[in-house]
């Protein structure tokens, strides 16, 4: 039951981020780096922050706890993340929101599983090493599959076709940037695996296990945030756009703002869920090892919802949802087949 739960928490999370592109859409009069710089503040820092709050132990502060060890690391691999969620931004703007996140979000669940279990040194090739070894490649496969639907996309869709669809559609350069999103952002969980010993001192110092990793983080998107932060206003700089925070005005001015704070809301969900979702999977070590990659599959198949929501694929032939949808299914059971290994 508690592994029900905890997939159960996970893939709510999970659907809060794969939504959380969807209010950028309602944002008017503001540039792409513009929008991207604001709704960070929301969800890299204003959210993170006070997730941090719920597991500050009686008698410490949020100081004292980061002080425990593990707080530099986490940040500058938060700095390496945030190269993964600025370049996650563009996908989206070059692939749209289901193929982007397919791409990159997969990517990321393979390296960002794989990547803490052999720092920690743990063998892949035997036993339950193996088991995440096989969860991985299945993963990897459904990617792979979904990527190939994207293929057969690009190939039967006119010009004008994917400029509605997606309206700076560039497959090429989308891959690309997709796939290095997806490595880079693999960062986040050696961040959060990096600052261990503070989720440990809150958890000795009696924070429940459901917000005990909160601490770190904050630590890991702050970390991003001053990548996402450097970028943006450079751009701002560059394109001349930095007027534009203030240039709109009345109801739209207060419409960017509450869109930018949902969507922030929404993107930080998927690791508050992950957190909590973690504390029920402790008698499966396999599971919370895999977490990482259920978290990321399920954002996949999540986005990938919303994309056919959004028309992306529409004017798609039969034969190019079919491979969509296996992925999909072939995403799915990686999950299943870790959770039955775990029986």
């Amino acid at each position: 039951m508690n592994t029900l739960i905890g997939l159960l928490i996970i893939a709510i999370g999970s659907f809060g981020q794969s939504s959380s592109y969807v209010p950028i859409n309602k944002v008017k009069g503001w540039s792409w780096e513009s929008f991207w710089l604001i709704q960070g503040v929301f969800a890299w820092l204003v959210f993170p922050l006070l997730g941090a709050l719920l597991a500050i132990p009686a008698g410490s502060n949020l100081i004292e706890l980061w002080g425990t060890g593990g707080a530099l690391p986490a940040i500058i691999y938060g700095v390496l993340w945030g190269v993964g969620g600025l370049t996650f931004g563009l996908s989206m703007r070059y692939l749209g929101v289901a193929l982007g996140q397919s791409i990159a979000l997969g990517t990321c669940a393979g390296f960002g599983t794989l990547f803490p279990a052999l720092f920690a040194g743990k063998d892949l090739l035997h036993g339950d090493g193996l088991m995440l070894l096989i969860g991985v490649c299945i993963t990897l496969a459904g990617i792979a599959v979904i990527g190939y639907a994207g293929s057969l996309r690009s190939k039967n869709m006119s010009e004008e076709e994917k400029k509605a669809a997606v309206k700076d559609f560039a497959l090429t350069k989308g891959l690309l940037v997709a796939l290095l999103a997806g490595v880079m952002s693999a960062c986040f969980a050696l961040g959060l695996d990096a600052g261990t010993p503070i989720k440990d001192a809150a958890l000795a110092g009696g924070v429940a296990p459901l917000y005990a990793g909160l601490p770190v983080i904050f630590l890991v998107t702050l970390g991003g945030f001053f990548t996402n932060a450097v970028y943006c206003i450079q751009q701002n700089v560059k394109n001349k756009t930095g007027k534009e925070y203030l240039s709109v005005k009345g109801n739209t001015f207060i419409n960017n703002l509450l869109f930018c704070a949902l969507a922030g809301v929404l993107w930080y969900s998927q690791f508050f869920g992950l957190e909590m979702g973690k504390s029920f999977l402790g008698g499966s070590p396999i599971l919370l090892a895999f977490s990482w990659s259920i978290l990321m599959s399920l954002n996949v198949t999540f986005s990938n919802v919303w994309g056919i929501l959004l028309k992306e694929w529409k004017g798609c032939g039969s034969r190019t949802i079919g491979v969509l949808l296996l992925g999909l299914v072939i995403l799915v059971t990686s999950i299943i087949v870790v959770a039955m290994a775990q029986a």
